[in-house]
């Protein structure tokens, strides 16, 4: 898996693109829970669900059915954070969505279930280009973590940064907002 702050990268991207006219910051704390949620399921290997189990890490949270179904739950609270509610649940669903994508970007695990509960069939996607995180916070110090982090930083960190930054400018260059 992608660590945990680098989850956060596509929403505080895509909610920088949009500017606060288009995604107040109520909605950026609801994309930056959408983009961690699907990490829930690791309570399941506490628990002894196996990890191969639809209901295991990188499972059915991490599928895009789950992704559309918090994005639908989501934006009902449009109105409650001064959103539209279709662009809500559009910036919900890419949040999401993005979790299990950087997941499948990942060199290590089993894959993800991504079309669960209609198929519990685990893929990757084609460039497994991210170092797998450790799940523990003193392996993430170490000289693995480092190579992590310096991954994270170069495929997930660094174009976020880019799509944020150009859609600030563009919202600049036009007057969107």
């Amino acid at each position: 898996m992608a660590t945990p702050l680098s989850h956060l990268a596509v929403p505080l991207a895509l909610t920088a693109a949009l500017g606060p006219g288009l995604a107040p910051p109520g909605l950026m704390a609801l994309a930056l829970a959408c983009a961690v949620l699907p990490d829930i399921d690791a309570v399941g290997l506490w628990l002894g669900i196996p990890y191969t189990h639809p209901l295991g890490h990188r499972g059915l949270t991490h599928s895009l059915p789950f992704g559309v179904a918090l994005a639908g739950a989501g934006s009902l609270l449009a109105p409650e954070v001064g959103a539209q509610p279709s662009i809500a649940f559009l910036v919900l669903l890419i949040s999401a969505a993005s979790h299990g994508l950087l997941d499948g970007l990942t060199n290590g695990g089993l894959g993800i279930a991504f079309f669960s509960p209609f198929s519990h069939r685990r893929y990757f996607l084609p460039w497994r280009v991210i170092e797998v995180s450790p799940l523990s916070l003193f392996a993430l110090l170490s000289r693995r973590g480092l190579c992590v982090l310096v991954s994270e930083i170069r495929y997930v960190w660094a174009p976020c940064l880019m799509f944020g930054l150009a859609g600030f400018a563009l919202r600049v260059l036009f007057g969107w907002g």
